[in-house]
């Protein structure tokens, strides 16, 4: 949700969790799934501009702006912009003002995710369970209401400086959010579906603190795991493990870095991020293809693999329905598991700080992240690195 909550003294809040869950508290039986979680409602960006970031989405991404919150809806401390297409809705909020925790929190950052907000089907229990199980809390449980309905919302901690927001909206007809109104354009047809997945990046030895967490607080479980085995290259290295909730459909993968020869990406990220955060965001989508296409006509910049890759792509993932010499046009890279195949492709950080970048998937059964691809996908982010001088 937009988020309004103000911290005592201007502190920061602490990042989770609080302490570890006893065994009691992580409910691994019947409980396990307490959130019921029907998906994520939208991710809301802390920037310092959120009417040209706005322009910068809808123009270059698709998406439509359909509601405003700001000075003319009496929204006296910022300014706020929905955006929408499909089931991906992202929130870009600005401070009016140079004080406060939001102006804090984007001079630190930049411009960078704030809120991964979840809609749930019970506000209050996902807030008093999450809490008990060692969660910090950021806002209570709430109702806010206008003439359109009421919506209830409540947030907690997670790593950094994040939140995730609980959302019900079961009882609102209203464009987003009491405070808002909408702008009379609706939602555009278009290729991205939904939000994938969203990665976290964290410190050295904090990746298996924030599994802990969600798995102990929110009652998520371990999805897939990927050793600095996996994904390294001859000057570095990371880790990761996905994290997801009871239906599969909502995942958070969690990377640190590993040692390696140079700094590796993760490394760039916190550097200039200053803390851990939003690395990325997946953008599912029914044609790959045509998405990359369009993104690339619009603007987008792509992280691009050597042509060789495409010279044994057959020889690795078999037969696809896509055309081999169009995938390597567009620099759309492919893996295949026991289940299918994936397609996927790498913007390059969207920020001139080089943290937050976007990745365009499109799945045909595969429900995995890439593994086949990593090497190849991680080279080309370090020859990136290496052309800003920090590799």
């Amino acid at each position: 949700m937009a988020d309004s909550t103000r911290h005592a003294g201007g502190a920061r809040p602490s990042s989770a969790p609080a302490r570890a869950a006893s065994d009691a508290e992580r409910g691994k039986s019947e409980n396990g799934d307490f959130l019921k979680i029907r998906s994520i409602d939208h991710l809301e960006f802390w920037v310092g501009n959120a009417r040209q970031a706005a322009f910068f989405y809808s123009h270059a991404f698709g998406l439509a702006v359909t509601a405003y919150g700001g000075l003319e809806t009496k929204m006296r401390d910022r300014a706020s912009y929905v955006l929408q297409q499909g089931k991906v809705r992202f929130v870009l909020s600005t401070p009016l003002g140079p004080e406060g925790f939001m102006a804090e929190q984007i001079r630190l950052h930049g411009d960078g995710v704030r809120d991964i907000a979840l809609e749930v089907e019970d506000v209050d229990r996902s807030y008093q369970e999450t809490t008990k199980r060692g969660a910090k809390g950021v806002q209570e449980p709430t109702t806010v209401q206008d003439e359109f309905g009421s919506i209830r919302r409540a947030s907690i901690a997670t790593y950094g400086d994040t939140i995730h927001s609980f959302v019900d909206r079961s009882k609102y007809k209203g464009a987003f959010l009491p405070g808002y109104r909408a702008t009379g354009e609706q939602p555009k047809p278009g290729p991205l579906l939904y939000i994938d997945h969203v990665v976290g990046n964290v410190a050295l030895g904090d990746m298996n603190r924030f599994v802990a967490f969600y798995r102990d607080v929110m009652g998520f479980s371990q999805f897939q795991h990927f050793d600095d085995k996996d994904i390294s290259t001859e000057y570095s290295a990371l880790m990761s493990k996905v994290m997801a909730d009871g239906s599969g459909k909502v995942k958070f993968p969690i990377n640190e870095p590993a040692a390696g020869k140079k700094k590796s990406q993760i490394e760039e990220y916190l550097e200039f991020y200053r803390g851990p955060g939003v690395q990325h965001i997946a953008l599912a989508t029914s044609d790959i293809c045509s998405t990359v296409a369009h993104l690339r006509d619009t603007g987008i910049q792509f992280i691009g693999v050597p042509h060789s890759y495409y010279e044994v792509l057959e020889d690795r993932v078999g037969k696809i329905d896509e055309d081999k010499g169009e995938l390597s046009r567009l620099g759309i890279l492919v893996d295949r598991d026991d289940e299918g195949y994936l397609l996927q492709i790498f913007s390059k950080p969207v920020e001139d700080r080089p943290t937050v970048f976007f990745e365009v998937i499109e799945r045909k059964g595969s429900r995995g992240f890439g593994k086949g691809n990593f090497k190849a996908l991680f080279e080309a982010i370090e020859r990136e690195q290496a052309l800003r001088g920090n590799l």
